[in-house]
C-alpha cells in the first residue's frame, strides 16, 4: 500500500483544516488507516482511525470532538478533518495502514510521508 499524505499549512488558533491521505496498490476494505503525528522533540501519537470497511473508528482523548476520520472508497482517500486548532496540535501529521479490523494505534506497517501542521496563537 503506498500512501500519500497532504493538506498541512499554517493556521490561526480556532481555525479548521482537511488533512488528505490518498492510498495506492491495494483495496482497502480489510484494512485500518490511522492518522499520527509527531510535535518537535516529542513522540509520535496516535491522532485517529478507521477501519475501512465498517467505518468504525476511534479517537485520542487530546482531539476527541474537534477532529473527525472519514474515507471515501470511490476515491480510496482518508480524510482528517480537523476543527477548534490549538497550538498543542502542531506536529507533522503522518497517514498509516494496516491490515486488520480492530482499530488500534499501534503495528501500523504501512506509513506515509508527513504533512506539516502549525497553528499559530
Amino acid at each position: 500500500v503506498q500512501l500519500q499524505a497532504s493538506g498541512g499549512g499554517l493556521v490561526q488558533a480556532g481555525g479548521s483544516l482537511r488533512l488528505s491521505c490518498a492510498a495506492s496498490g491495494r483495496t482497502l476494505s480489510s484494512y485500518v488507516m490511522g492518522w499520527f503525528r509527531q510535535a518537535p522533540g516529542k513522540e509520535r501519537e496516535f491522532v485517529a482511525g478507521i477501519y475501512w470497511g465498517a467505518g468504525s473508528t476511534r479517537y485520542a482523548d487530546s482531539v476527541k470532538g474537534r477532529f473527525t476520520i472519514s474515507r471515501d472508497n470511490a476515491k480510496n482517500t482518508a480524510y482528517l478533518q480537523m476543527i477548534n486548532l490549538k497550538p498543542e496540535d502542531t506536529a507533522v501529521y503522518y497517514c498509516a495502514a494496516r491490515l486488520g479490523v480492530a482499530v488500534v494505534d499501534a503495528s501500523y506497517i504501512y506509513w506515509g510521508q508527513g504533512t506539516l501542521v502549525t497553528v499559530s496563537s
